[in-house]
């Protein structure tokens, strides 16, 4: 027998006109998916509440929540519920119960199970044990985060958020509202599928061999309407895909970029306001077949693609009272990609895929094909339930196929900001040179044994310049030093270029082998073909980049003197910088310190592509240190930029004067294992790195960091700039 809502206030014990005002229609919600004795400890639960908290909002969050609950994880979950919910208003300094309760549909549609209910309850009380100030970020942010993976995946970014914040409790917070990269990074890694980020360098080089165009990529997430597009700033694809219908997921990435880069080569913008919405439709099906027909001319191989992903509709599958119009025109776009297999005996579809292909064939980039087919397409295969407000999807929607704002311009105003529109006419965007943006980089754990995954961040900037006849000066004091190195320079120092002869091809003719050809020819003999010399690059091929650590410690005096390391560290890099300037080498100065894992400088002093002269040098005579020496991270941003230059022998050449250390970190053993683990990257990339410490306790972890071979210790400081630039000269000879 139904209760009535005075009787189920009664029974929950609360005579509030709050509670008063919701409990008809949640009751009437609770009994849709109760049975009358669930319904009854429904109530007595909520009574428990009100009981415990005397706070008739939670009490009303309770009963509007729980039905829903109930509907989709099953009705033992309401009282799980409460005892989470009573759990978390027991914490000190939380009051975050409310919240919980409010959120329980949201989870329970996403999750839809029982077991998986009482996972995320415990997730929950987890959080509000260990990393407390981020309970309140966690419960708004898990379903937006279930929208991309599932239990297992949230549980391992909950994971990583307890455990990589242990030390910093406070942090919490950001890295639960997805408020930093690490946690947007982790989330990520638990997505499953083919990441845009672990295939960007692969796509870019599709474009230029196949397309001939350069393109940046920008990736998109799940979040959004998933529909890649193209505008100004360039190709915007999604930023994670799984294999589908048998298409592997680098496949679809492939398919997209080439009907993306199709409308880069052969689209012209149309003017949208001269055509009606439905005019859009049938205009962007004979664009699209035009441009990727052209596509396939070039690439023929792109056909089995596309067939593979283009939707096959059924003939005759929209129901009755809904409109066919995008079913018909997706008929037309498979019969034009598919003539000979798709199988249609529709005359409409057979006459207007075959008119298409015979404007193609006559004059293929001629853009006007589209727009001329698509308003007499539109009009010819018009029916009265065209107009119905039920638009038929199933087995239209192309996914590999963009949104097509790049096809149109318009003229006047969108009607809303939703709305996509074009770019075309508006200014292209301003680049900031100069400008560095923050770069991320993972960190190694050596307790978890695990990357941190985009922990750390870089800013970057150049030093300003100060005066470089200061630098002159202090070259000036080792004129001996530069005199006897000058020495193992000239030794050193290549040719350039010598010429190789008999090559089958090359830069100009071997005219003494094309007389030996045409002496053997003439006595009937097999003439050596290999006719032709060059001249190529001889000796060194070696890029250089000298990274200092600037942290606090370099400003110390020497023993007995007033001179700083600092001022030491000068010398030593302007001796080596004339010395590899000597040689020609290509090389860059480059300095870091940090102030945590947020914030880790890095200074650039020359560039690889600047002369040593004038500019650097004034630069390197305003140089500064201070803060901390988180290392790890300096030796990853710097190794990108090597790993980025053609030479073939790659050096990075670090001067320091302690071990890595950071304000932020208390573990002795922490940094120098991911400074470790950043060496070995560093080297499994091919490039040579080798640390010059000037610390007296360096053995006591130098060889653990570097490796065996990978350090050398300077005993007497004031012989660096000679020690570094011999240094140099060995491992380069």
């Amino acid at each position: 027998m139904a209760l009535d809502p005075a009787s189920a206030q009664a029974r929950l014990g609360c005579d509030l006109d709050a509670v008063a005002g919701v409990l008809a229609p949640a009751l009437a919600a609770a009994e849709a998916v109760l049975r009358p004795e669930e319904v009854e400890a429904w109530l007595d639960t909520g009574g428990r509440i009100w009981r415990a908290l005397r706070d008739a909002d939670v009490l009303v969050t309770f009963l509007e929540a729980t039905p829903e609950l109930a509907r989709r994880a099953g009705a033992g979950m309401i009282a799980a519920a409460a005892d989470t919910a009573l759990y978390l208003a027991a914490v000190p300094d939380l009051r975050v119960h409310r919240d919980f309760l409010a959120v329980l549909p949201a989870v329970a549609r996403r999750l839809d199970d029982g077991a998986a209910m009482r996972t995320w309850f415990r997730l929950v009380t987890r959080v509000a044990n260990l990393a407390r100030p981020g309970t309140a970020p966690l419960l708004a942010a898990t379903p937006h985060v279930l929208e991309q993976v599932n239990l297992e995946g949230l549980a391992a970014w909950v994971d990583f958020g307890v455990t990589g914040y242990r030390d910093q409790p406070w942090q919490a917070a950001a890295y639960f509202a997805l408020g930093t990269a690490d946690s947007n990074a982790v989330l990520q890694r638990q997505r499953k599928g083919t990441l845009l980020a672990d295939r960007d360098r692969e796509l870019r080089l599709t474009l230029r061999a196949f397309w001939d165009l350069e393109i940046d990529i920008h990736p998109y997430g799940a979040s959004r309407q998933p529909a890649p597009h193209l505008d100004k700033l360039g190709l915007h694809l999604p930023d994670l895909l799984e294999d589908a219908g048998g298409v592997s997921a680098i496949d679809r990435y492939r398919a997209m970029l080439a009907h993306l880069a199709a409308h880069k080569l052969w689209s012209r913008p149309y003017i949208a306001d001269n055509f009606s919405q439905w005019q859009h439709l049938a205009v962007e099906l004979f664009e699209d077949s035009r441009v990727e027909a052209l596509a396939m001319r070039r690439h023929p191989g792109l056909k089995r693609l596309f067939l593979a992903l283009h939707p096959h509709p059924k003939e005759g599958a929209v129901p009755e009272g809904w409109s066919p119009i995008r079913h018909r025109l997706a008929m037309i776009s498979r019969a034009i990609l598919d003539p000979e297999g798709h199988g249609y005996a529709d005359p409409k579809v057979l006459d207007w895929a075959g008119q298409f292909h015979v404007r193609f064939a006559a004059d293929p980039e001629n853009p006007e094909i589209s727009t001329e087919l698509g308003r007499i397409c539109l009009a010819k295969i018009r029916t009265p339930d065209f107009g119905s407000p039920r638009i038929w999807f199933e087995d239209t929607i192309v996914p590999y196929r963009d949104d097509n704002r790049y096809i149109w311009r318009f003229l006047e105003s969108i009607e809303t900001a939703d709305d996509f529109h074009s770019d075309h006419g508006t200014e292209d965007p301003v680049r900031q040179d100069g400008l560095f943006l923050p770069v991320h980089y993972p960190e190694w754990d050596h307790k978890a044994k695990d990357y941190r995954p985009d922990w750390t961040t870089v800013y970057q900037a150049v030093q300003a310049p100060g005066d470089g006849t200061a630098i002159d000066r202090l070259l000036e004091r080792h004129a001996a030093t530069a005199k006897a190195i000058r020495r193992v320079i000239d030794r050193l120092k290549p040719q350039q270029r010598r010429r190789v002869r008999r090559r089958p091809e090359g830069d100009e003719l071997d005219f003494d082998q094309v007389i030996a050809a045409l002496v053997d020819l003439k006595a009937g003999s097999v003439p050596d073909l290999k006719v032709y010399q060059s001249q190529i690059k001889d000796g060194r091929d070696i890029a250089v980049l000298l990274l200092l650590d600037l942290s606090q410690s370099i400003n110390d005096k020497m023993p007995g003197s007033e001179r700083t390391l600092l001022d030491v560290a000068q010398e030593a890099v302007s001796l080596l910088a004339w010395a590899v300037g000597a040689l020609g080498d290509s090389f860059a100065i480059a300095g870091f310190a940090s102030k945590s894992r947020h914030e880790v400088r890095y200074v650039h002093y020359k560039d690889f592509a600047e002369p040593w002269g004038a500019l650097p040098k004034g630069r390197l005579a305003a140089m500064q240190a201070g803060l901390a020496t988180r290392m790890g991270a300096a030796l990853r941003h710097g190794g990108a930029e090597l790993a980025a230059r053609r030479e073939e022998k790659k050096l990075l050449l670090l001067v320091s004067d302690g071990e890595p250390a950071d304000i932020d970190v208390d573990d002795d053993d922490y940094l120098k294992a991911d400074t470790h683990v950043a060496v070995t990257e560093l080297r499994a990339k091919g490039i040579a790195t080798v640390c010059m410490t000037l610390d007296a306790k360096a053995d006591s972890y130098i060889a653990d960091v570097f490796g065996p071979s990978g350090f050398a210790v300077v005993d007497q400081v004031e012989r660096l700039p000679e020690k570094l630039t011999r240094l140099f000269l060995s491992l380069t000879k």
